[in-house]
């Protein structure tokens, strides 16, 4: 049974939840999607917990992009894969950019961080109207991915393609505190999961290490409201 999990961004409280119920269910591999580290309180903790698990398949995401070249970040987030890249240390920060940015981890289904295009483009619950670019080159029946932190599963409206975000392991945007992840059974189905952990411990530990940074006030919108901030 595989763990899915994506969107961790540096919340080592809500990995150790998710990976305790994940144990209690018999998880027995692991599928790391990316954005392990940035915006959260507790990132060289949060790393050094995935490197723990044995066996995992590591995919890159935008934020590990971002921590090796801050340049490519929007500029309001700079500060915040700056900060992550002096927490991780240049050597560590450089293997995670060479990640591979897909990966098959079963028969049929492979696993990218946002979508086949692009690691900042995704699939959303509903359709949207980019669906078949996104799908564009895509030839398994599943489609594993994260990148919106909203966990769903459905059917792609272009081509016999299943669609399945696990959702946000660190940091939901569903209004919905508790962690979000993802099983994918040995007979193929998938199961989504919520774990409850103090996620009121997260904006007081994020103010402690980053203080004033101009990039923290929408990072801590999202981690409070467990929502996207407006725009």
């Amino acid at each position: 049974m595989l763990a899915l999990l994506y969107d961790v961004h540096g919340n080592s409280r809500a990995l150790d939840a998710v990976l305790d119920d994940a144990a209690e269910q018999g998880a027995s591999a692991y599928l790391v999607g990316g954005d392990v580290a940035i915006f959260g309180p507790w990132p060289e903790e949060t790393v050094a917990r995935l490197q723990e698990l044995q066996p995992a398949t590591w995919i890159r995401g935008n934020g590990e992009r971002w921590t090796a070249h801050p340049q490519d970040a929007p500029e309001f987030l700079r500060g915040a894969a700056e900060a992550a890249r002096e927490a991780l240390g240049d050597p560590l920060v450089a293997e995670h950019d060479a990640l591979p940015e897909s990966a098959a981890v079963a028969d049929g289904t492979r696993a990218w961080h946002g979508s086949p295009v692009s690691d900042v483009r995704s699939f959303t619950p509903d359709p949207g109207d980019d669906e078949a670019e996104l799908l564009a080159g895509a030839t398994d029946r599943r489609l594993i991915f994260g990148h919106t932190h909203l966990p769903f599963a459905r059917r792609a409206v272009a081509g016999d393609v299943e669609l399945v975000n696990p959702g946000s392991v660190g940091m939901p945007l569903d209004g919905d505190h508790r962690a979000a992840y993802a099983l994918l059974h040995d007979d193929a189905t998938i199961e989504h999961r919520r774990v409850a952990y103090d996620h009121d411990a997260v904006p007081d530990a994020l103010r402690g290490r980053y203080g004033d940074a101009a990039w923290l006030e929408r990072i801590l919108y999202r981690f409070t409201r467990a929502r996207f901030e407006p725009t």
